[in-house]
């Protein structure tokens, strides 16, 4: 790739909100997701009591259903950021596409 094109795409409006909104959006969800997690294993290792309450009569303590929990939401912003990706970004990227296949 030449140098005049890749100026040419950085220099593009929607190539800038493209990577503002991306980076924005990844930021957001990344620090939701570390923040569960630290707070789960913060709260396993100063206060290992909470997670240790059982639920009910039963055997099953109360740290593996939000452990469990966890994951689910992990996956399910996975799955936000990618139905994201391949709607909004996409549609970007392919706009700069657009913009500069004269170039190419």
């Amino acid at each position: 790739m030449n140098e005049e094109l890749v100026n040419k795409i950085k220099a593009n409006p929607k190539y800038q909100e493209l990577v503002s909104k991306r980076t924005s959006f990844a930021l957001k969800l990344g620090i939701f997701v570390l923040v569960m997690f630290y707070a789960y294993i913060l709260t396993i290792a100063f206060n290992p009591s909470i997670m240790g309450m059982k639920t009910g009569d039963g055997v099953m303590t109360i740290g593996f259903p939000i452990g469990a929990a966890i994951i689910i939401i992990s996956f399910f912003t996975t799955l936000i950021y990618v139905k994201r990706a391949n709607g909004e970004f996409e549609d970007l990227t392919n706009a700069i596409k657009e913009d500069v296949k004269d170039e190419l």
